[in-house]
Formats: structure tokens, C-alpha cells, sequence
């Protein structure tokens, strides 16, 4: 009893260090591991520069390495140190922390494959949990919440557009000549999606009058279309930001607590469980 007690409490203890950045030493864990995420990417930068990875190979590989051992140690700790590991292990930065962790070891199997060390990149995103930027922790759960909301209308309007696009692309296909460039109803569906987005690499050009004509038409209607998405979204947007009003003030949460069963986050400031599986925080 008194085994599993101890067991607990220094499970809880690295629990807290790792995932939580409400404590001291939680804001020096994120912090130092911040560093090194930033430093972690500048070799795998530094290593894609000919020049300098030939006279500097042997430093470069060596802090690889060191950088490389501390997020492995730290990946290990986060999976013992909550009490349901796949929760973490299938979670976004789970994925990430595996797949930022593991290419310099099979960089010895696959030649070239620690270039995915760049993947580290995402780990960045821990910026608003560590500093607790509190108007942009806000701000961005109320942006997530928004397009979460806003996801289905998003989904249709994007399956519009792309039947919009077959329809539009198979008509170039019909009107255009192969010298055009329009050979097959794929590409002059991928001219329609170019040129509709308004980005326009001009690879492929229309050349009769009907068909510059209809151009002209995709272009316009192109402006539109891009506006409703951001029309959608900034509804969401603004319901999400009245229902979280209270007493005339805007009301952000910026507690970092992580649940150390489910690994659930965004718990109110003085939250005692879990709102997911009541778990004691």
C-alpha cells in the first residue's frame, strides 16, 4: 500500500512538472523545452546548408543527439507519468512527439530521414501554454471553437465548390485545344481550381474567346467564394465570443492544468475535476 502511495505521488509530481505550466517548475520544464524545440530546428536547418554541414557534420550530429535523448526521456516520462498513456500516445502532440523523436534513430535504417526532425516545428504551438499569453489563449479557444462550430457549413461549401469545379473544368476540356494546355479533364479541373482560388500560375491559358470569357467569369466568381469561408468562421466567431461574456466582461480561462487520467485540457481556473471524466485534478 505505502509502495503504490509513493508510486502515485512521484507520478503526480512528474505529472505536474511535465504538463502543467502553473507551477515554478513546470514554467522551467516548458521553458527549457521550448529552447530546445527552437534549437532542434535550426540543426535540422543548419544540417540542409551543404557548406556548413561538411565542415561542421560531427557538432552538428553530436547536439542532434543530445537534443534528440532529452525529448526521448521526455516523451517516456509523459506516457508513465498519466494513468491512460494512449490517451497521449493517439493525441495530436502525442503524435508529434513521436514523430519529432524518432528520426534520428531510423535515420540509420533510412538514409536522409532525420530531416523530419523539422516536425519539431509544431511543438512551438506549446508558446501559448508556456508564456500563458492570456488574451491569446482566449482568443485562440474561441478561434478552435469557431471552426469547430463552422465546420459542417464549411464542408458543404467546399463539396460545392469542388463539383463547381468538375462542371467548369470538363466545359474548358470541351472548349480549349490540347495545344491550350487543357489535355484531359484532371488538368483543366486543376486550371479551374488555380485560377478559381485566384493564385493563377499562368501555366495553363485559355485561348479562345469563350473560353477566356468563362475565365473572366471563374475569376470574379473566385473573390466571392473566397470570402464566404471567412464570413462563416467570423460568425462562429462572434457567438463564441457573446457566450463567453459575462457581467459585461470578456471571461478566458487560462489554467494549464492536464488531467492525469484522461489528459484532457482546458479546465476552468479553479476546477477540482475533470469536466471530461471527473477525475480529481
Amino acid at each position: 500500500m505505502e509502495k503504490n502511495n509513493i508510486k502515485k505521488g512521484w507520478k503526480n509530481r512528474v505529472h505536474e512538472i511535465i504538463y502543467e505550466a502553473d507551477t515554478p517548475l513546470g514554467k522551467w520544464f516548458d521553458i527549457v523545452l521550448f529552447i530546445l524545440i527552437i534549437i532542434s530546428v535550426i540543426l535540422v536547418m543548419l544540417e540542409s546548408v551543404d557548406e556548413i554541414d561538411t565542415k561542421y557534420h560531427k557538432q552538428l550530429l553530436v547536439m542532434e543527439w543530445i537534443v534528440t535523448i532529452f525529448f526521448t526521456i521526455e516523451y517516456i516520462a509523459r506516457v508513465i507519468s498519466i494513468h491512460k498513456p494512449f490517451k497521449y500516445i493517439f493525441s495530436f502532440y502525442g503524435i508529434v512527439d513521436f514523430l519529432s523523436t524518432i528520426p534520428l534513430y531510423i535515420s540509420y535504417i533510412f538514409a536522409g530521414s532525420q530531416v523530419l526532425l523539422a516536425v519539431r516545428a509544431f511543438r512551438l504551438l506549446r508558446i501559448f501554454r508556456i508564456l500563458k499569453l492570456v488574451k491569446f489563449l482566449g482568443e485562440a479557444s474561441q478561434l478552435k471553437q469557431a471552426l469547430k462550430a463552422s465546420r459542417a457549413k464549411i464542408a458543404v461549401f467546399i463539396y460545392v465548390v469542388l463539383i463547381l469545379s468538375v462542371i467548369m473544368g470538363t466545359i474548358m476540356y470541351l472548349i480549349e485545344d490540347d495545344d491550350a494546355g487543357f489535355t484531359s479533364i484532371p488538368r483543366s479541373i486543376y486550371w479551374t481550381i488555380v485560377t478559381l482560388t485566384t493564385v493563377g500560375y499562368g501555366d495553363i491559358a485559355p485561348q479562345t474567346n469563350l473560353g477566356q470569357f468563362i475565365a473572366t467569369a471563374i475569376m470574379i466568381l473566385g473573390y466571392g467564394i473566397i470570402a464566404v469561408p471567412t464570413g462563416i468562421v467570423t460568425v462562429e466567431f462572434s457567438k463564441q465570443g457573446k457566450s463567453n461574456v459575462k457581467d459585461g466582461k470578456s471571461v478566458v480561462h487560462t489554467s494549464t492544468q492536464a488531467c492525469p487520467s484522461c489528459s484532457a485540457e482546458g479546465h476552468r481556473d479553479n476546477a477540482k475535476h475533470c469536466y471530461k471524466c471527473g477525475s480529481e485534478l
